[in-house]
């Protein structure tokens, strides 16, 4: 349940793009990206600027802000035996009714983190559409999530550039999860930005790295809140890497991989420039150049 001291900024979504569609209706803002492209920097953003208070917020509260979509407490109430022991066409079946459900968890608009591809797994969609009133997309330059992929899956560069070009590639079944679909990085990224659409805000890791005090104003316009120009700057400064990778050093952070020292490492851009090999930036831009090019990630002479 969404904690108090949030509803009356929630209650400022009301007026924004997404809930001008269900008036009095709450819906799913989805928070969608691949792994490890700034999900939960955006996350810890928008929870900064919800709650708007001096000092940051303590990374294990994000689940109280964003729901998880692959959270399996939501769909075993809908599954007709436990969920370890169901079929994963069962578990696909019982997405569209835990998703409903994500709705009804808060009095306004819920967001919901995604990494998964939009389209359908065993024959159902991965994301109900019907519950959905928009979302934010963030990508990030395939070859420096390479990177980040290594650390969080517990991989070799190798390994991670075939996963990130495996068309079926995601998480398995857990105690605490249901399965993700990733798809390939450019499925991921073409699946939610190939065709325009005025409910979506899609922005690249980049351009919140050099420019935070205009893209992060852009995805709070776009959510309806303008929020004046101290609040904006206090949310960028308490969901600066720097601050994450403090809080999570000092408290830990229960997302981190089991395969990773930490989950915030470096945080910048164009790390493969010095830790990829010429043929690893050829396999990687071969894979997925149509949609770099579409956001200016290839780099000059291939």
């Amino acid at each position: 349940m969404l904690p108090l001291f949030l509803f009356a900024d929630m209650a400022m979504l009301r007026t924004g793009i997404f809930t001008r569609r269900l008036q009095h209706m709450g819906g799913i803002i989805w928070l969608a990206s691949y792994p490890k492209s700034g999900n939960t920097w955006t996350r810890s953003f928008l929870h900064n600027l919800l709650r708007n208070t001096k000092e940051s917020v303590d990374l294990d509260e994000l689940d109280h802000f964003c729901l998880g979509e692959s959270d399996i407490r939501w769909y075993a109430r809908h599954l007709s035996e436990d969920p370890q022991s169901s079929s994963p066409e069962m578990l696909a079946k019982a997405r569209a009714k835990g998703q409903q459900d994500m709705t009804q968890a808060f009095p306004d608009s819920v967001f919901v983190k995604t990494h998964n591809y939009l389209g359908d797994w065993q024959g159902y969609p991965l994301h109900n559409m019907g519950a959905t009133v928009g979302g934010i997309y963030v990508l990030r330059n395939p070859l420096d999530v390479v990177l980040s992929v290594t650390h969080h899956f517990g991989v070799d560069i190798d390994g991670a550039i075939e996963r990130m070009a495996h068309p079926n590639a995601g998480s398995g079944l857990s105690d605490k999860h249901i399965p993700e679909v990733h798809s390939s990085w450019s499925t991921n990224v073409e699946s939610w930005t190939g065709q325009p659409n005025p409910s979506l805000f899609v922005v690249r890791y980049e351009d919140l790295l050099d420019k935070p005090n205009v893209y992060f104003k852009n995805m709070a316009n776009f959510l309806g809140l303008n929020p004046p120009k101290e609040r904006l700057k206090r949310a960028i400064e308490n969901a600066s890497f720097k601050k994450l990778k403090a809080l999570e050093e000092e408290k830990g952070f229960k997302e981190k991989s089991k395969h990773a020292k930490s989950f915030f490492r470096e945080g910048k851009k164009e790390q493969w420039r010095e830790l990829l090999s010429e043929s690893q930036i050829k396999r990687i831009v071969h894979d997925h150049r149509k949609q770099m090019e579409r956001f200016n990630y290839i780099p000059e002479g291939y």
